[in-house]
């Protein structure tokens, strides 16, 4: 016990305050719109609100910490455990609602939403009110930047305090690029380009068929690569080109790293076309285009029109990718061997460092170099041989880090498929529901043509993907170095 009181605690539980406190803050935003609306979740949003604010006020003003220091562990510890407390808090809505979810349900609905996976339990989303719809799309655009980097942003006295570790525990990438020196500088900077692009995505919406709600409601979801909709039929409700060719637009953009983003915005559009992931981005999109295209020429039950053969492939190969999980309404028609591409790009999504899930194109390039070094040293046994990426050489740790992540990302999805079958889940259904989950696609198991949707998983099933998309969306090493003996140790 003694050892573990080294790990500064109640510093964890103050900033754990202010951010609940946050979150109550952003609770606002439904309970207004509830008030505006004069809709029966006014209550679960008001008491969801004071509940939240009230906690998270205890939790800052009653500890106090002897030291404001955190280190690396409490920079793993925090940014682990934030994530489920706010899922925790922002499921009490879903839980008091008009259309009230179990415990489970709500726990699951609110990490999905937080992770961006995107997968709900909600099955007649058209009668939900107007304050769980905006507050389920909140949930996706905060999650999107990422939680702790909204914190890091609106609160600098983090910058010394563990800022630097929680900032690398959150954000995807294999390396993190600092814009700023400081990194609530940076923080502030990512938020910003964030912030700006999904305004500009509301506006565009709007000049659409959409109205100012939904136009909100999808640009947090869309941005966010998230996927929630404020219909059941999702984008598809409004059978727009407009809308699809928008939002296939912005949700490449959210499969952009935003450090690149950022740099265009200030001027340097070399630097995009010089950062050979996002070159490999655009080449892996235009390839599956291709063979999209020509399974769609033999497959005799497509209707063969301009829009099927040009913007739908590219509007699901962009939502896979970026892991919005937007689909196209006649998805399962388009046969097994797009389905098989569909698993290759929830297996990797788009760049590190964006708001997409899935292991990053950026680890697949480490991957690719280095195996073609391997094949070469088999018949240049004493060349040494080095991964260059954007003109940089990579170290020998970073790649092994690469194979780890890869074979621990693998061992994970395989596992908790295997624990869904504990519960009498078909097996296709346990593996892509895991696989989905982990990837923070939010696919679900409906579209390999052999099972239901996330509803029908037993409870306890719905607690272990919850526990999935929250290993996926940190990626991996953040959840399981908790477990291992040594992180508890001085």
């Amino acid at each position: 016990m003694g050892r573990l009181m080294r790990i500064n605690f109640r510093m964890l539980v103050r900033v754990m305050g202010w951010l609940v406190m946050i979150e109550g803050a952003f609770m606002l935003v439904p309970l207004f719109t509830a008030l505006i609306y004069a809709e029966k979740d006014l209550v679960a949003f008001a008491a969801g609100t004071a509940i939240t604010a009230v906690t998270g006020a205890c939790m800052t003003f009653l500890s106090r910490p002897r030291r404001s220091e955190m280190g690396k562990r409490e920079g793993f510890l925090l940014t682990a455990l934030v994530w489920v407390v706010f899922s925790v808090f922002g499921m009490i809505p879903f839980i008091i609602s008009d259309v009230p979810l179990n415990v489970s349900e709500a726990f699951f609905e609110a990490m999905s939403g937080f992770t961006t996976t995107g997968v709900s339990v909600m099955q007649d989303i058209d009668n939900i009110s107007r304050a769980l719809h905006i507050w389920r799309s909140l949930m996706q655009w905060i999650g999107g930047m990422g939680i702790i980097l909204f914190t890091l942003a609106v609160l600098p006295m983090l910058n010394s305090s563990g800022g630097m570790q929680m900032f690398n525990a959150e954000v995807t990438g294999i390396t993190h690029e600092k814009l700023r020196p400081r990194v609530s500088s940076t923080a502030k900077r990512l938020w910003m380009v964030y912030a700006l692009l999904t305004v500009a995505l509301i506006i565009l919406y709007m000049i659409g068929p959409m109205n100012g709600f939904d136009s909100v409601c999808h640009a947090f979801s869309t941005m966010s690569t998230g996927g929630f909709s404020t219909r059941q039929a999702s984008i598809g409700a409004w059978d727009s080109l407009y809308i699809k060719i928008v939002t296939t637009v912005f949700m490449f953009i959210g499969g952009v790293n935003f450090a690149l983003i950022f740099k265009v915005s200030t001027g340097e559009f070399k630097s995009v076309w010089h950062n050979e992931v996002f070159r490999l981005y655009v080449k892996v999109i235009l390839f599956l285009f291709v063979l999209f295209d020509l399974s769609l020429a033999f497959n005799s039950a497509v209707v063969p029109t301009w829009e099927t053969f040009t913007i739908d492939p590219l509007f699901q190969i962009i939502s896979t990718m970026s892991s919005t999980g937007y689909t196209v309404a006649h998805l399962g028609d388009w046969g097994l061997f797009i389905l098989c591409l569909i698993y290759l790009m929830m297996f990797f999504g788009a760049c590190a460092g964006s708001t997409s899930g899935g292991a990053k194109l950026d680890r697949a390039l480490y991957l690719w170099k280095d195996a073609r070094n391997e094949l070469y040293r088999c018949i240049y046994p004493n060349h040494i041989l080095a991964v260059n990426v954007n003109g940089k050489t990579m170290a020998p740790e970073v790649i092994n880090k690469v194979l780890v992540f890869i074979s621990l990302y693998i061992l994970v999805i395989v596992l908790g498929g295997v624990a869904l079958t504990i519960f009498e889940v078909p097996l296709v259904d346990s593996f892509f529901a895991s696989f989905s989950c982990v990837s923070n696609t939010g696919l679900g198991p409906d579209i390999t043509g052999y099972g239901g949707d996330y509803d029908l998983i037993p409870d306890a099933g719905k607690w272990i993907l919850s526990m999935l998309m929250l290993t996926g969306r940190l990626e991996i090493f953040t959840i399981l170095v908790l477990f291992t003996p040594g992180f508890w140790h001085k």
